[in-house]
């Protein structure tokens, strides 16, 4: 009996994920656990293994599909095996992404000859519905609704995303039987589109290309449009300032010497990133005002202490991983945290819940050899660390010309929240963690 590949849940905050790429072509053998295909959920690829031993006898949801947990993605069993019949197009199989229309020369035709108005919502606060998160705005432009028509249940009568997903679902239960769309002949599933768009018989692959060539259009893949999307929506949201300091990495350069060959008997890299996180919380428990978010009308301090890293994945983009309480752990509690979070990051293995959450953010840029730069902050977070490049260089000690390894530190911050004495008081302590680091 040939046994269905099934979304699964995965986070407590996941409702839904794309599908990004099949692992297994149908026809191939796969066995059990082995990675079977990529999902995209809030900027994290993940892997679903295989549930059991067999053929890919057929994949039912095409590359660049959102689908809901709990759909079946495909069917695993032995060759010859009859597949059963599913019926219709479940609600659960959502709009097939399809991009850059126009150089494929796609043309979309209307099943009706009046077309619906098309709603734009933008994210941040609005005049009569109180702050639209950027989740909200996406969701109402996606499916086209009228956010007048929902009543919010958060804090003063916000809209929640619990509370659009709610009504969508109300929407589709109100929709006539007729609206349903026959499974096609050649696939046991056709994409479900917006009422007002037919689906075209063209398959639009939504992955960047390894290499791009000089003069192509590159497809916006789920990472890179996510990627795009919150930044621009923090430079709209916060009005950004940098401060930058210097500091002298002596003392934590000869701690590691020291130490790496210890932490590495006890499974553990000893990186420079791990002593930054440190030094970061070291700050923020001295300077809570910058361990928060901009709320409505308020300064949200926030209790926990979650530090996001941010980690590059080469072409693919970057993603925020969330060490958690970081300021219950040790020097070797943090390295552990950050080789454990890069590597799964890498290898596409966290969980959507284990990029959320975070409430200051820390990027090394220095490992690419930039010395200092003026990132981004994470939303809705307040600030955000920048690291440069660990260089030898010559500096004034005591009316003395010495070498010392000297690194730059940026700190981004929103400038709704903190003055520019909080943040460079923030920063000085920072620098001094890492300059007078206990040997």
């Amino acid at each position: 009996m040939p046994i269905q590949v099934i979304m699964p849940q995965l986070g407590e905050s996941v409702t839904e994920g794309t599908i990004s790429k099949w692992l297994v072509a149908e026809g191939e053998q796969v066995k059990e656990y082995d990675p079977l295909v990529e999902v995209n959920t809030d900027k994290v690829d993940t892997e679903i293994p295989s549930p059991a031993s067999g053929f890919l006898l057929k994949v039912v949801v095409e590359e660049g599909t959102i689908v809901l947990v709990g759909t079946n993605l495909a069917w695993i069993g032995e060759l010859g095996e009859e597949i059963p019949d599913e019926g219709v197009i479940p609600d659960a199989v959502k709009t097939k992404i399809i991009e850059n229309e126009t150089d494929v020369g796609i043309s979309l035709e209307t099943q009706t000859s009046e077309k619906k108005p098309t709603l734009s919502h933008a994210p941040g606060r609005h005049h009569e519905f109180g702050f639209i998160s950027p989740v909200v705005a996406k969701i109402a432009n996606e499916q086209n609704v009228d956010l007048s028509q929902i009543t919010g249940t958060g804090k003063t009568g916000r809209i929640t995303k619990k509370d659009i997903l709610a009504y969508l679902k109300d929407r589709r239960e109100e929709a006539p039987p007729d609206s349903l769309i026959p499974a096609r002949e050649t696939s046991a599933y056709t994409p479900t589109l917006p009422a007002e768009i037919k689906a075209p018989d063209v398959s639009v692959s939504t992955q960047v290309p390894a290499s791009p060539r000089p003069g192509e259009l590159v497809s916006l893949s789920p990472v890179r449009r996510a990627i795009a999307e919150h930044m621009v929506y923090s430079k709209r949201t916060s009005p950004h300032v940098t401060t930058i300091m210097e500091a002298d990495m002596s003392q934590v350069v000869a701690h590691r010497e020291i130490n790496k060959a210890e932490f590495a008997r006890d499974g553990v890299k000893l990186t420079f990133t791990a002593y930054f996180v440190e030094a970061a919380v070291s700050a923020l428990k001295s300077y809570p005002i910058v361990n928060s978010s901009w709320s409505d009308g308020a300064i949200q301090i926030h209790r926990d202490i979650n530090i996001g890293m941010a980690t590059s994945l080469g072409e693919s983009g970057l993603i925020v991983p969330v060490i958690r309480n970081a300021d219950t752990l040790s020097l070797l509690g943090s390295a552990s945290a950050v080789n454990d979070l890069a590597s799964r990051a890498r290898t596409k293995q966290l969980k959507p819940d284990e990029v959320q959450g975070g409430t200051f953010t820390i990027t090394n840029h220095g490992i690419s050899g930039s010395l200092f730069a003026s990132p981004i902050i994470n939303q809705p977070q307040c600030a955000i660390l920048g690291v440069g490049a660990i260089q030898k260089r010559v500096v004034a000690i005591d009316d003395a010309i010495a070498i010392r390894p000297m690194v730059y530190l940026s700190l981004t911050f929103d400038h709704r929240i903190l003055d520019g004495a909080i943040a460079d008081y923030y920063l000085s302590k920072v620098v001094e963690s890492l300059e007078k680091w206990i040997s």
